[in-house]
């Protein structure tokens, strides 16, 4: 009996002692001893799909011949296709046939692209009219009515750099066959004439677009200077790129008039339907 007190006693006497012991650890962070380098932190690193800008191209002035008004561009219904905006409408995803005269150096839409090819279209829509006469710049009409279709949103690569639509007849010595009339960072306003207007010839609307960061300097340049110069554009000379959500929105007019940009006569010679297959 008086053996195993001895050894009760003996169990509790080194419990204390190991209590003891882990008493005396520290039980808080210390500063690590002088001389001595801090432990490494580790910050999680962000990756992202969307590729780095490209450098700004270099692009020419060529000059304007003669002004439509002296109304500010950003605030001009015919220059600025965001101020008309439009509206979703129903309509075949698909080129059509129109009857009617054509006309051989029509724009060809097509050359946004490169290689070109033909549209995957992937949504219709009706651009809004634009009132002239409800107060001093005018104001959003609605849905306009002459064609069933006149804005079309085509699919494209994400980043996929874009083109002006093909035309061969030059507007100016050198090989330019288009001008800048208005420029923002997600749009473009085409002329196939110097005209600073919508109201003579084919004027090429591009929305939702990553427009050149040099072109729109030199736009934004040459605006500021009073317009008497514009930004010219040859064929095949990169204008922007598709946006990361892979698609660009189109219109087309002509002596002022949107158009239907589906018209494969007129905008996309030489694509014929085979086997309901484009």
């Amino acid at each position: 009996m008086s053996k195993l007190r001895y050894a009760w006693f003996g169990s509790i006497g080194l419990l204390i002692g190991l209590l003891a012991a882990l008493g005396a650890q520290p039980t808080q962070a210390q500063e690590p001893p002088p001389g001595t380098v801090p432990p490494a932190i580790f910050l999680p690193l962000v990756y992202t799909d969307e590729p780095p800008p490209p450098p700004p191209a270099s692009y020419d002035p060529i000059p304007v011949d003669g002004r439509a008004d002296n109304r500010p561009a950003a605030q001009h219904g015919d220059l600025n296709l965001a101020l008309r905006s439009y509206t979703p409408t129903v309509g075949a995803l698909s080129l059509i046939d129109l009857g009617g005269d054509t006309d051989p150096n029509a724009p060809q839409l097509d050359g946004i692209f490169s290689p070109m090819r033909a549209p995957t279209i992937t949504a219709a829509y009706q651009v809004n009219e634009w009132d002239w006469g409800c107060g001093p710049d005018g104001c959003r009409g609605p849905p306009l009515a002459d064609y069933e279709v006149t804005l079309i949103e085509v699919r494209v690569a994400p980043y996929e750099p874009l083109y002006p639509p093909v035309r061969e007849p030059q507007i100016y010595a050198g090989g330019y066959r288009a001008m800048v009339l208005y420029a923002e960072p997600t749009r473009l306003t085409l002329a196939y004439t110097r005209r600073d207007g919508a109201d003579h010839g084919y004027v090429v609307h591009l929305e939702d677009i990553q427009v050149d960061a040099g072109l729109l300097a030199l736009y934004e340049q040459l605006n500021a200077e009073g317009r008497s110069r514009l930004p010219g554009l040859r064929n095949g000379e990169r204008l922007g790129y598709a946006s990361r959500n892979g698609s660009v929105k189109i219109a087309i007019r002509d002596t002022g008039q949107f158009m239907d940009p589906r018209s494969r006569k007129d905008w996309w010679m030489g694509y014929v339907m085979v086997n309901a297959q484009w």
